[in-house]
């Protein structure tokens, strides 16, 4: 494959830290790269000094044959008094755009619910960063470097890029042009990269260290790693070795496991416990909020229309959601469904329009919100005085930890703890925020969009946190590895009103969302008339900003035997899946009970799975009755 790019012996110095010493790095056809490394350690800057936007103290950056470096950094300058069109197009005719395949696949996927015609600077902070990402994807770059190009994007959007990437870029001796990119997405870094750069910082030596394969690679060289420097003692704590067993043994939403050498995890992880004892979280839950948590009972949620005399926009429609004790519920959906406003209204910071919601009487409810605002009040005080400020002792997993001890837990070292909050960065602010959930002891955590400008290794570190927490849980993400990694179930907003159970997983989701768009396409139902498209909800405070139409089907009479047939049916599958929801939970209390026994384990699986299948066969064929 041709050589593209070559950085020699680049040293790169800001104030008294050393970001880079003496690095050497080569990018060619093909290339696949993801970036990894602490907030600060200077992933950015390596970026940008690659794409011509700096250049090092020392050392030099060649680029064969002028090769072109385009580069979407995270700060979305647009210039106003542009439309979308221009930014993406130029002056260039519709015709010779609308003819290209690539430049119609970045329109569908990014731009669907945009009007071209709409000026740049009336954009929500994800629209913008949607156009400034279909404006870097319909040119022809040699190397595209992406920072943080999952922000503001939902998780329908993420899994569009990763397949977009993949497909430009391709695989073998054929591929041309290369991808670099920074994000803290570990699903998006394993469905897209094929070799991984550790960038370390001054704390790490100012080194870039690469590894063959993608993230979950990369993890498994890491935990290889720290087995050979490490005591046996050391390495049963190692979080790298906790997160490695996930990996291998892979959620049920997952549709493939991760490439990397399987012989080799096996060996590092064989005696690895769950990262959860499921009975043991539900005792201990059971027992700090008692059999009552959040009942949702018929809850509606509309706001008043912007247009006078308009219609009211309805988000949550006879909504019925009942939390119980150790539930861990991950949510997604469209953008604008009402995700941030679900959280507010469990946590009581909104009331429904009708309905009501029911708490339990020991309930302690915490919430993340994506504002970290909040620290302004403590900007003069350092990392370990905030926590201590709190409390002093903290019991996490069943062990007392210090305020210092548990700000460390989480990745701050000891210079990092003494710092001002006023000097932290974006990752650090947001890592102080979440520990001052944790020691305030809640029982109920909402955690909105939790992955916010934390990095890797912090994220693993939040993750090996919430294993051992035994409360409620309900999260907020587009980060689809997070949600399988600390939840254990998934639900979906799609924008109708209603919350949707997915015993699929994310992937499920997807599926639906693709169903549910391509529905006006395939041939008219003939008891459906054409759709009429109306805007989604506008977003709530705290929400994204960025709408996508909802179909409204428009049934028409049909003959009172059919209908009577479909109810039939209908009441028939209902008591299937409350049949098969029981024998679910049964086989759930059997992998618990029997957790050391690895062929029964195998087997109780399989029957899981095939109760998953079915369940989903149903409840497409509930829908498909339902829609008649």
């Amino acid at each position: 494959m041709a050589h593209l790019l070559g950085a020699d012996s680049i040293s790169i110095t800001l104030g008294t830290r050393t970001l880079f010493d003496g690095v050497s790095l080569g990018i060619d056809d093909g290339d696949r790269i993801g970036v990894v490394g602490p907030n600060g350690a200077g992933k950015s800057t390596l970026l940008r000094m690659l794409a011509g936007r700096g250049e090092p103290d020392s050392g030099r950056i060649t680029r064969a044959g002028g090769a072109d470096v385009a580069l979407l950094d995270q700060r979305d300058e647009l210039p106003p008094g542009t439309t979308v069109r221009e930014l993406v197009h130029g002056n260039a005719p519709e015709h010779t755009w609308a003819s290209d395949p690539r430049a119609r696949s970045v329109h569908e996927g990014l731009l669907g619910d945009l009007d071209l015609e709409a000026d740049v600077a009336s954009l929500s902070g994800g629209q913008r960063r949607r156009t400034a990402l279909a404006a870097l994807l319909v040119g022809d770059h040699d190397i595209i470097a992406l920072d943080e190009p999952t922000n503001h994007l939902d998780v329908e959007g993420v899994a569009w890029l990763a397949e977009h990437l993949a497909d430009r870029f391709g695989r073998g001796s054929q591929a041309k042009g290369a991808l670099i990119v920074v994000t803290h997405d570990r699903w998006f870094l394993d469905a897209v990269c094929t070799r991984m750069w550790e960038v370390t910082g001054s704390a790490g030596g100012g080194e870039v260290a690469g590894y063959d394969g993608g993230y979950a690679a990369y993890v498994l060289a890491r935990a290889e790693r720290a087995r050979s420097a490490a005591s046996s003692a050391d390495k049963r704590n190692n979080l790298l070795r906790k997160e490695l067993a996930w990996l291998h043994r892979g959620a049920r939403a997952r549709s493939s496991k991760p490439k990397f050498r399987l012989d080799a995890a096996a060996d590092l992880i064989a005696d690895e416990p769950p990262p959860r004892d499921q009975l043991e979280l539900t005792r201990m839950a059971t027992s700090r909020l008692g059999k009552d948590v959040l009942d949702l009972e018929d809850v509606s949620l509309s706001f008043p229309s912007d247009a006078p005399g308009g219609a009211p926009t309805v988000l949550f429609d006879e909504l019925t959601w009942r939390l119980g004790p150790g539930d861990r519920y991950g949510v997604v959906g469209v953008n604008g469904s009402g995700k941030t406003s679900l959280l507010r209204l469990l946590a009581g910071r909104l009331e429904p329009t009708a309905g009501r919601i029911k708490r339990g009487k020991t309930i302690q409810v915490a919430e993340l919100t994506q504002d970290v605002e909040d620290l302004d009040a403590v900007a003069g005080l350092s990392v370990v005085a905030v926590i201590e400020g709190e409390k002093r002792v903290v019991s996490v997993g069943g062990k007392e930890l210090t305020a210092s001890q548990l700000v460390e837990r989480l990745g701050f070292t000891h210079d990092r703890a003494q710092t001002l909050v006023r000097d932290l960065s974006g990752g650090e602010r947001r890592r102080l925020q979440l520990l001052r959930l944790l020691v305030g002891e809640p029982n109920v955590l909402l955690l909105d969009e939790p992955t916010n400008d934390l990095d890797t290794d912090t994220l693993a570190a939040l993750e090996d946190l919430l294993d051992g927490w035994p409360g409620t849980l309900i999260v907020v993400s587009h980060d689809r590895y997070l949600l399988e990694r600390v939840c254990d179930r998934q639900v979906a907003l799609m924008g109708d009103g209603r919350i949707r159970d997915l015993p699929g997983g994310v992937e499920q989701y997807l599926a639906l969302r693709h169903a549910s768009l391509a529905a006006p396409a395939s041939a008219p139902n003939p008891s459906v008339r054409p759709s009429a498209a109306v805007p989604g909800p506008p977003a709530a405070p705290g929400d994204a900003a960025t709408h996508e139409p909802v179909p409204v089907p428009v049934p028409v009479p049909v003959s009172a035997a059919d209908a009577r047939t479909a109810r039939k049916e209908l009441a028939r599958i209902d008591r299937r899946l409350a049949k098969i929801t029981q024998l679910v939970e049964a086989l759930h209390v059997k992998l618990a009970a029997q957790s050391t026994d690895h062929v029964a384990v195998a087997a109780l699986d399989a029957e899981l799975r095939a109760l998953d299948a079915e369940r989903d066969a149903l409840e497409e064929s509930w829908l498909a009755l339902a829609d008649d």
